[in-house]
């Protein structure tokens, strides 16, 4: 990576900014911070409570209400879903989506000029395309060039000439992040806007993400969900929820007593306000009443009146947030004592042949790179007809149940939610609701499945699993859009789980949690490890990476 020079002050602010939903509801409201002078700043909050907004108020897709946004130095953009606005879309227009507007126009007028030089060679269309080609060069298109090179070779492992018209499509999510998040790394703005930057990252290109967080002297405001990686890189933690923000100066790792302590004081101020409004209104009661028969109380009556009016104007404190209560309760039940029967099991093209037997109540955490296999291997255990060798078999009574790492889910598709849980569980509206109220999903009952956002389908598949009574879970990447309470319920509720789970997962905090640790290694090797494996390197030439 090409060194920077420590002396780099961009600096993103938003003050007094207002945002509404096109219904009309106020998404943000007032909401002021500022993150400058080379610092991490990470974007915490429940799903849907407007991280995603705040971030393309920051870059400007989305102009406020109310307030302003200013920046310096110049703002980089990876925004949550990148790969590309048509099907077709190349690696050349992904990193040209991520570069500056005067860039992007000279690629469109040199493209225009290529087209009408393939129609006719004549003097006119010569001039255009010189022109075309003078621009590019001013516009800083072959100095862009060298670096998009650079940004292939690292994350791609080809020159940019090799790789250039690849459709975007073609490549795995990781390789997709891995490539914006090496050209806005290595770029000359000063400031970065990254929206889960690590999803669909394995753990080996989460720990290069950490690194290059650490090392950069950029200004970088990020969402994440990644427990582990706000821990190790997070200088400052913007909460938004409750249409507004709150500030923890400190890291990760002080911010949940911080959280803690913070609604304690707003509980206990707004305590205080409520006992001053009753005193003071009870006042004007008792003065009105005098008055009524001592013409003297008249002016301490006034006096008592103007005092609760500004009170009541001054208004009351801030309320504390409320609290998120998702509350899962994965049941499971009794099965054989072998849950999981593998004999020489080789998923074709993706591991060697293998054997591993799995126990009734164990909780076995698949771990490895993107592309080892171990989403084929979970979707063969779920039953689907995943190309292999050797055996693979459930013990007696399991009943396996699988989320869905993409939330890929066809037979929810254009389907209500609240239907779904009454057509498919035979539940009557009420007791479907109240089911949706534990998930925190009640107000998103009317909503088809493909409107949902990225969590609350999340939790929407948990809740599934649920109502199915599972007795195997087969859990591909759970937490991935999961927010942080979420995310520490499903712990909670696998902890009380009678059933077996195996889960595939790159959240370093959520796998520690479980019993066993099987690896599928980079060299095709799977074993069983005494504890969590983060070091395999990607795997490099085997069968659609992207599905694993």
């Amino acid at each position: 990576m090409a060194p920077w020079i420590g002396d780099l002050v961009g600096h993103i602010e938003a003050a007094h900014v207002t945002w509404s939903l096109p219904d009309g509801r106020v998404l943000l409201d007032d909401v002021s911070f500022r993150v400058g002078d080379g610092m991490v700043a990470a974007l915490v909050g429940p799903n849907g409570a407007g991280k995603t907004t705040l971030l393309r108020l920051a870059a400007g897709d989305l102009a406020p209400r109310s307030g302003t946004v200013t920046s310096s130095g110049g703002v980089g953009v990876m925004r949550q879903f990148i790969g590309g606005i048509r099907d077709e879309s190349t690696v050349r227009d992904l990193l040209l989506s991520i570069s500056p507007a005067r860039l992007q126009q000279a690629a469109a007028q040199l493209d225009a000029a290529e087209l009408v030089m393939m129609e006719r060679d004549d003097e006119p269309a010569q001039l255009q395309y010189a022109a075309a080609l003078a621009e590019w060069g001013d516009a800083g298109g072959y100095q862009a060039e060298v670096h998009w090179d650079s940004c292939c070779t690292a994350a791609l492992g080809v020159p940019y000439e090799a790789c250039r018209w690849r459709e975007v499509r073609t490549l795995s999510g990781g390789e997709q992040k891995r490539l914006v998040l090496e050209s806005l790394l290595r770029g000359s703005t000063e400031v970065l806007l990254l929206d889960e930057p690590d999803n669909y990252l394995d753990v080996p290109g989460k720990l290069w993400l950490e690194q290059q967080l650490a090392a950069t002297a950029k200004t970088v405001l990020l969402v994440s969900h990644d427990r582990e990686l706000l821990a190790n890189c997070a200088e400052r933690i913007i909460t938004v929820e409750d249409r507004n923000v709150w500030v923890h100066g400190g890291g990760f790792a002080t911010y949940a007593e911080a959280r803690r302590e913070r609604n304690e004081r707003l509980d206990e101020l707004r305590r205080r306000w409520d006992e001053e409004h009753d005193k003071l209104k009870q006042l004007v009661r008792m003065y009105r009443q005098k008055a009524s028969y001592n013409s003297d109380m008249a002016s301490r009556l006034q006096a008592a009146v103007t005092r609760l009016r500004k009170f009541e104007e001054a208004g009351p404190p801030e309320l504390a947030p409320r609290e998120q209560n998702v509350r899962m309760r994965l049941r499971g039940g009794r099965t054989g004592k072998r849950a999981v029967i593998c004999e020489d099991l080789e998923l074709t093209g993706l591991m060697h042949p293998f054997g591993l037997e799995v126990w009734y109540g164990e909780r076995v955490a698949v771990l490895g790179s993107n592309g080892s296999g171990k989403s084929h291997f979970l979707r063969l255990l779920a039953g689907d007809p995943v190309p292999h060798a050797g055996v693979a078999r459930l013990g007696a009574r399991v009943v396996p149940g699988i989320f869905a790492q993409t939330h890929a889910r066809p037979d929810l598709q254009g389907r209500i939610v609240r239907e779904i849980l009454m057509t498919s569980h035979a539940m009557l509206q009420g007791e479907a609701m109240a089911a949706l109220a534990r998930y925190e999903l009640q107000s998103s009952a009317m909503q088809p499945f493909e409107t949902l956002s990225g969590g609350q389908q999340a939790r929407l598949q948990i809740l599934l699993l649920e109502l199915a009574g599972s007795t195997l879970l087969l859990l591909d990447e759970p937490t991935d859009n999961l927010d942080l309470a979420s995310a520490e319920a499903l712990q909670q509720g696998l902890e009380s789980y009678s059933g077996t789970v195996l889960a595939a997962s790159h959240d370093r905090w959520f796998a520690r949690s479980f019993d066993r640790f099987v690896v599928f290694g980079a060299n095709g090797d799977v074993y069983e490890a005494p504890g969590p494996v983060w070091d395999e390197a990607r795997v490099t030439g085997r069968a659609d990476p992207a599905a694993c």
